[in-house]
């Protein structure tokens, strides 16, 4: 999978205002309404519990016309100074494929530049892909940013690919309702506040849906499980971003996309530690 528009791609050496620019720019490229190339019912888990997934030939990437869509999702951890970026394509329940790269970082962790930080990796992971997913799903936000311009929606704007962040930490803005102790499959819009940025065609207001808190599980067995924070990346609204979210849950807080990638960033990860 390689970048369609790699002139928005995220570039080591900028200084912060030359970083806040390009992701005003990848925010007006960027599109927060469904243009899917796939119906959105057609995604599911067809065994979301399976623990041993076996990739499968390359006929599997292929698929049919009644196929499920590929989906993938991405992770990664990191090796000192370099980061592991983890891909996992499903089609259904199944996992087709799985790719990783080893890359070095440019820069440390700094709130709302995520993509900065973790793009170029991510997007070294992507090139090794054999297939071009219908949908990435990623481990950070999306719409849900101060310039509009989250992880998902930088990455999915270079590739033009539909796209959705799923984060454990909501970056800005505000719920409608109280998130805490809400039952599994309860979702309340988050709307743009004061930290929002308007950009380009997207407006920044308490009337602006830029994504959802989802409450994926809860367990009789465990204390409060808090809520997932979804926003569209690209090429997809708000209310079919967490739709999809919810089709991609399995038994488990993570969607099933993100959780297989994280397992095989921590499984790749070991051939590279001393």
């Amino acid at each position: 999978m390689r970048p369609t528009c790699p002139d928005l791609a995220p570039r080591p050496g900028l200084s912060r205002d030359e970083m806040e620019s390009l992701q005003r720019r990848v925010a007006e490229a960027a599109v927060f309404e469904d243009d899917l190339p796939f119906d959105p019912a057609r995604v599911s888990l067809d065994s979301p519990e399976r623990e041993n997934e076996t990739l499968t030939n390359a006929t599997a990437l292929g698929g049919g016309a009644d196929s499920p869509p590929l989906v993938a999702g991405i992770d990664q951890s990191f090796l000192d100074d370099r980061a592991l970026s983890a891909v996992v394509v499903l089609r259904g329940g199944e996992v087709v494929e799985r790719v990783h790269a080893v890359s070095e970082l440019d820069l440390p962790y700094i709130p709302g530049l995520l993509s900065f930080r973790e793009g170029g990796p991510i997007l070294d992971a992507l090139a090794e892909l054999n297939c071009d997913p219908d949908l990435l799903v990623f481990d950070g936000s999306g719409r849900i940013h101060f310039r509009q311009a989250g992880l998902a929606t930088h990455l999915g704007v270079v590739c033009d690919a539909p796209s959705v962040g799923v984060a454990k930490s909501l970056l800005c803005g505000t719920p409608d309702e109280d998130v805490d102790g809400r039952p599994e499959g309860w979702r309340t819009p988050i709307r743009a506040d004061d930290s929002v940025d308007p950009v380009g065609g997207h407006p920044a207001g308490p009337e602006t849906t830029i994504g959802y808190a989802f409450q994926s599980r809860q367990y009789d067995s465990r204390p409060i499980v808090n809520p997932l924070y979804v926003s569209p990346g690209h090429r997809l609204s708000a209310a079919t971003a967490v739709d999809l979210v919810s089709r991609l849950s399995g038994s488990y807080k993570l969607p099933e996309p993100t959780r297989l990638a994280d397992a095989y960033a921590d499984e790749a990860k070991s051939q590279y530690e001393d």
